[in-house]
């Protein structure tokens, strides 16, 4: 099989179960590209994970376009990205269609209804799986509970892995110097519906999702913000109606940017949704396009190897607190805790079940437990 069918497959097959969010996302993705395939090391897949936490954009989104560069070069990046996004994007302008025929969004609850509570094991197995090679010391330990301290505490994402990521550099740099110092020293000196989305030109819609993708950190609740700033403030729909819209995003697997294509068939048809997906998705092929390289140099280079590897450790930290996160919101009755406890049971004793069968798995017994 031709490595760029392969590449294709196996993104698209992910975009079509990759339901959960970011970590659920990249669990999938360790599971299938590192463990699975073995496309790369455990140590690569985390330096991709540090630096893509760096850049604006979706993470799991870029994070494919990584994968798919490591693969099969630079035609890799965009066949990995856009299978990712294509499954997440049709659905979501289908079910725009019918909202804006039918003026209501399509019942999806009884078939969601468990996908987040199963995705908590899958991202714990991936984590635990990823700590363990990322923590090459005590001391990444320790600033790694202080990164889930400070996430907890509400502190923007960015300058929480941009200060890890300085202060491990600095402390392991900096020790490393004492320590060559103390070389050279004698010994004995030891020591939605009901109102009408304005439309908009494909050109200014496709101009107001790439600024948007351009400078977006963050979760699709972040994503809510920049898009209230730049759509709701200037008048062009309602703020329940891009409540509606996140909604989409987080309802249909892949991307929760998904959103920006539901929005677009709203302003300008089908035109205006291929407009806003290219807008919104665009900035990220760009960033990793000139990021993918530079990691090799990076590891190259003694600071910022600690650079990265503290930032390694950060992001895990960050995943942790999401994870913990999305356990508080999603298990909220006796079904979705028994469907995360079986998800658990089978990622950690059956580990070689693919994702693919405890999404379809959950989604089968979320729908049966729902109807009770």
């Amino acid at each position: 099989m031709s490595k760029y069918i392969e590449v294709a497959l196996v993104f698209l097959k992910l975009g079509l179960i990759g339901f959960g969010g970011p970590a659920a996302h990249i669990a999938m993705m360790e599971e299938e590209i590192v463990n699975k395939r073995k496309w790369m090391s455990n140590q690569r897949f985390l330096d991709l994970i540090g630096a893509t936490n760096l850049i604006p954009g979706p993470n799991s989104t870029e994070m494919t376009m990584h994968c798919g560069y490591e693969r099969a070069g630079i035609a890799g990046l965009f066949i990995a990205g856009i299978s990712f996004i294509f499954p997440a994007v049709t659905v979501t302008t289908l079910i725009a269609w019918f909202y804006t025929s039918y003026g209501k969004l399509p019942t999806v609850e009884p078939f969601t209804y468990s996908l987040k509570a199963a995705v908590v094991g899958i991202i714990a197995n991936a984590l635990f799986k990823l700590v363990k090679k990322a923590l090459k010391s005590f001391e990444l330990g320790v600033l790694g509970l202080i990164v889930v301290v400070l996430s907890f505490l509400g502190l923007n994402e960015i300058l929480v892995l941009l200060g890890a990521g300085l202060v491990g550099a600095s402390f392991f740099s900096g020790r490393n110097v004492l320590k060559s110092k103390k070389l050279l020293l004698p010994i004995s000196s030891g020591s939605i519906a009901g109102a009408t989305i304005q439309s908009l030109g494909t050109a200014k819609i496709f101009w107001t999702f790439l600024k948007v993708g351009s400078v977006l950190y963050g979760s699709g609740y972040v994503l809510f913000a920049y898009l209230d700033a730049e759509l709701v403030a200037n008048g062009w729909l309602t703020r329940e109606q891009l409540a509606d819209a996140i909604a989409m995003g987080q309802f249909t697997p892949g991307p929760v940017l998904s959103t920006a294509s539901f929005i677009g068939f709203q302003m300008n048809g089908v035109s205006g949704a291929l407009a806003a997906t290219l807008g919104i998705f665009a900035p990220s092929f760009f960033f990793v396009l000139v990021l993918n390289p530079l990691i090799d140099r990076m590891r190259k280079s003694q600071f910022l190897r600690y650079f990265l590897d503290a930032v390694n450790v950060a992001a895990l930290a960050v995943m942790l607190v999401v994870l913990i996160r999305l356990t508080g919101e999603t298990i909220a009755d006796w079904r979705q805790v028994t469907i995360a406890v079986l998800s658990v049971i089978v990622v950690f004793v059956w580990k070689k079940v693919s994702s693919f069968w405890i999404i379809l798995g959950a989604s089968i017994l979320g729908y049966m437990l729902y109807l009770l």
